[in-house]
């Protein structure tokens, strides 16, 4: 009996060590990346860009929550939709206040709900669904009421990775075959089982709704909108203008799904026991390309690994190169120190010239990582991965890559550490920690009954 109690003695304290630890880690670093923008700091607001309307256009309606919203699951449609000049393109929300993507990106939103439907006098013809996590019901509830008010069969619902979710949560999947993340179909098959969740597609098209698995799925899902809306050869440009490698998905999204993995504990380990994380600016400018910026912020950002922090030259509406205004946290002169300032797009040295010259007078110290310079051949998230790698490890890039369901690696160049050995070690060391202190704690409980 002695030996027994000794023994949940030894259990108990490496549980509250090594488990409270790792939890603590977890939320911090999850509620860093689904940090809200602070308005208690908002400037006032000049210059705020809505692109133009054209009536004889079809709208698209690209939705974002009060709380947050996934990043790549938002911009790259947005562009994708853009890229065609065939539509009008929006960014909509409950209201017109700044909103927050993962990562820590804001967006200033083009219209309201109720702006948009008087603008239209009708439903938009296509609204997109990003993943939008229901952290509160309150502020949640215009989404889903507004994605039901436009339910109609003449309006094309296209759901992006785990805005799944959002969609099953209006019940307008009901009965119907959905695909979304392969990290959370399994709660999702518990959560919603009147809805034949598909594992095995990248997208699944069921009348006027499109679902599609993991976010770079969204984009063959929003390519397969495209070929059915303006012909394949226009969706096949929009592909190679991304330098997009798998638009066989669109034709045929059959897949072999993605699974959880013992390599996949890196995130987890990333996560919680990451404790000191690169601190990465982003440098935001005019012209901006949508899709460059996702993959600085969904793959730093959502790595475990990476604080992402957006700087600009002055806290007013930076736009982006198909006109969604964005806003920085930090200007130029109150930006903390960082780790190293990135830059995306493969103009950015003429584009973002001036800001880059600010910023060299004011930090001059500061590491620079052109993301994409001398890239332009390739697509925006490789370039990402390999130097996630190289600043972190492969198993943490690999996991990227898989995380964001992106299949054409086998020609990705991963360098650097196999594993991380702080996100590794940490966890040994707090176990060792735990002997050491469940061994005092013996020597003190259990002295006297020897």
């Amino acid at each position: 009996m002695n030996i027994l109690l000794r023994i949940a003695m030894y259990f108990l304290v490496t549980i509250l060590i090594v488990g409270g630890a790792g939890a603590l880690g977890f939320v911090y670093t999850t509620n860093a990346e689904m940090s809200r923008y602070d308005h208690r700091q908002s400037p006032r607001l000049e210059h705020v860009s809505i692109p133009a309307y054209d009536p004889s256009k079809p709208t698209v309606a690209v939705l974002l929550a009060n709380d947050v919203t996934e990043v790549f699951d938002f911009l790259v449609p947005y562009e994708m939709f853009a890229l065609t000049d065939k539509y009008n393109v929006f960014s909509v929300a409950p209201d017109t206040e700044i909103k927050s993507l993962t990562g820590g990106l804001d967006v200033i939103p083009h219209y309201s709900f109720a702006e948009l439907d008087q603008k239209l006098g009708k439903s938009p013809d296509i609204i997109v669904i990003p993943f939008m996590p229901i952290l509160n019901e309150q502020s949640y509830a215009p989404v889903r009421e507004w994605i039901r008010k436009h339910s109609s069969e003449k309006t094309i619902l296209l759901s992006i990775c785990n805005g799944a979710e959002n969609l099953a949560d209006t019940g307008l999947l009901d009965g119907k075959r959905a695909a979304t993340h392969w990290g959370d179909i399994q709660r999702l098959i518990k959560t919603y089982p009147q809805i034949h969740w598909v594992q095995d597609q990248r997208y699944v098209a069921q009348g006027h709704i499109v679902s599609s698995a993991g976010l770079t799925s969204g984009m063959d899902a929003t390519l397969y909108v495209l070929s059915q809306q303006l012909g394949e050869s226009a969706a096949k440009q929009i592909a190679n203008e991304l330098r997009y490698p798998s638009y066989h998905y669109v034709k045929e999204p059959a897949m072999q799904p993605f699974t959880a993995g013992l390599s996949d504990i890196t995130y987890i380990l990333n996560q919680s026991y990451q404790w000191n994380k690169t601190k990465a600016g982003v440098l935001l400018y005019s012209g901006a390309d949508e899709l460059d910026l996702a993959s600085a912020f969904d793959t730093y950002g959502a790595s475990g690994t990476t604080t992402t922090l957006t700087i600009a030259r002055e806290h007013q509406p930076i736009v982006t190169r198909h006109g969604l205004n964005l806003i920085a946290r930090y200007n130029m002169n109150t930006a903390p120190s960082l780790s190293k300032m990135i830059v995306v797009g493969a103009e950015a040295e003429t584009i973002a010239a001036e800001d880059v010259q600010q910023w060299k007078q004011l930090n001059a110290k500061t590491e620079w990582l052109w993301l994409h310079q001398n890239m332009s051949q390739r697509f925006a998230m490789e370039p990402a991965f390999e130097d996630l790698s190289k600043q972190e490890d492969i198993m943490t890039a690999r996991f990227a890559a898989k995380r964001l369901e992106y299949r054409a690696t086998d020609h990705l160049q991963l360098e650097g550490a196999p594993f991380s050995k702080e996100s590794f070690g940490i966890p040994v060391m707090l176990v060792v920690l735990s002997l050491c202190i469940g061994y005092f704690l013996d020597r003190r409980l259990f002295k006297k009954r020897k």
